[in-house]
């Protein structure tokens, strides 16, 4: 078999590998071997901070809330539950930005909770629903229906079957065949004379069976 060079790949997936490690400190970022170690531990990193980096904001965005809150007299469970009762659904990331940057209408929203905690519940008016304008109704035009030509069937026609026949069987009697080879040679020759056979006295037993059954 061909000898085969894995060089080319090889060092494809070495700069593929040394590109990721650009930055790292020492033979992280020069060596192939170490560099791939850790570009694969850093990976492994990325893809479960991808995942808590969320949990990680949630948890600021309450300190921040919980903050705002305790300046307006409360706590951050108390005020989550009478938003939750007044029917405000603010998430916690708007929530926390109005208590940074618009500390007034985060004054509000406490205010809401407050009342609606002691059992003051804003009233919620329900929306008449639209009247849709009644459709027009179009009268349906039928369209003319199709009236196929009747088209009769052709009559079947019997073949005439003609009665076969009577073919009278013509029964040809057969005639009885003597078998000449059992019989001895002198019985062939007296028979052969009776029927003026000529030379039959010289002859043999096959030639004399069949000159007798020549002449049968």
């Amino acid at each position: 078999m061909p000898r085969v060079k894995a060089g080319v790949t090889a060092k494809k997936r070495h700069k593929k590998i040394l590109k990721l490690a650009k930055g790292y400190f020492g033979s992280k970022r020069t060596l192939y071997r170490t560099a791939h170690e850790q570009v694969m531990r850093s990976l492994a990193y990325a893809y479960r901070d991808r995942k808590q980096r969320k949990r990680q904001f949630r948890k600021l965005w309450i300190t921040r809330i919980n903050a705002g809150a305790k300046a307006n007299g409360m706590k951050y469970s108390t005020l989550i539950h009478g938003l939750s009762l007044a029917n405000v659904q603010v998430n916690r990331k708007m929530l926390s930005d109005i208590a940074i940057f618009q500390p007034e209408d985060f004054t509000a929203y406490c205010k809401l909770a407050k009342d609606a905690l002691a059992g003051n519940l804003p009233k919620v008016t329900k929306p008449e629903p639209k009247k849709e304008a009644p459709k027009k109704v179009e009268p349906k035009v039928e369209a003319p229906k199709k009236v196929e030509p009747k088209v009769e069937a052709p009559k079947k026609v019997e073949p005439k079957v003609e009665a076969p026949k009577k073919v009278e069987a013509k029964v040809e009697v057969a005639k009885e065949v003597v078998d000449y080879s059992k019989w001895l040679v002198k019985d062939l020759k007296e028979l052969a004379a009776k029927k003026n056979i000529e030379g039959s006295d010289k002859m043999l037993k096959a030639d004399l069976v069949k000159a007798l059954s020549d002449l049968n």
